[in-house]
């Protein structure tokens, strides 16, 4: 584990100190969990992304156009 600075809102922090105590965790655990958490999500998304990749894509100024001859704009 490495140690690493983080400067937070107060705010944010206050809450961070509340959670950890109802949760019986550290505020570090707590900010390990949502960085993974995170993290995890990208890579989903990276993955959607390249999944699609091969589809093909509309121009939006001719998806409006579209839209509009087709009655639903």
């Amino acid at each position: 584990m490495k140690r690493a600075t983080v400067y937070l809102d107060e705010d944010l922090h206050k809450a961070l100190k509340i959670k950890a105590a109802e949760s019986s965790s550290s505020i570090s655990e707590l900010v390990n969990e949502v960085i993974k958490e995170a993290f995890s999500e990208d890579l989903d998304d990276l993955q959607a992304f390249s999944e699609r990749a091969n589809e093909p894509t509309m121009d939006f100024e001719a998806f409006l156009k579209e839209l509009k001859s087709n009655g639903k704009l």
